[in-house]
């Protein structure tokens, strides 16, 4: 492995999960603004559905919240060709707390200072993932290089 070659794959991979999750929970703020409409639509009358469908695949924000959690789909599935599950799952779990703070301050959505408590406590556990991430040393790679990986 060359100099920064764990860096260079570090910043790729904080990069690929953080867009991840920025798309995942832009994604799911255009699914619930482009469901909201159609509720009074869904119900179980099969006869109802078409008219559901019609209304769904004519949705813009449904289909800007599709294309940006496929975006997801493809980055974190790319992430796992080279991550660790045990690390990418839990940092991509941040999006839990964006998407909290989206949902209150985009769609206007209540959120209750437990919840509040709750998401620090995601928010926490990401980054004690995060810091416990770091690449062991490797001693070939601090003599050729002349400094700590992890650094």
């Amino acid at each position: 492995m060359t100099c920064g070659g764990h860096m260079g794959l570090a910043m790729k991979t904080v990069l690929f999960l953080a867009i991840a999750v920025v798309a995942q929970a832009a994604g799911n703020v255009c699914l619930a603004i482009g469901i909201k409409p159609l509720a009074v639509l869904a119900s179980f009358d099969p006869g109802a559905w078409p008219t559901l469908v019609a209304a769904a695949l004519s949705n813009p924000w449904l289909w800007a919240g599709t294309v940006l959690l496929i975006i997801f789909t493809v980055l974190f599935t790319l992430v796992l060709s080279w991550a660790d599950l045990s690390l990418a799952m839990p940092v991509v779990s941040v999006e839990v707390v964006v998407n909290v703070a989206l949902a209150a301050w985009l769609l206007g959505e209540r959120v209750e200072p437990l919840h509040w408590a709750g998401v620090a406590l995601v928010a926490g556990g990401v980054a004690l993932v995060a810091d416990s991430a770091r690449p062991p040393v490797a001693t070939a790679t601090i003599s050729s290089c002349g400094e700590d990986p992890r650094s």
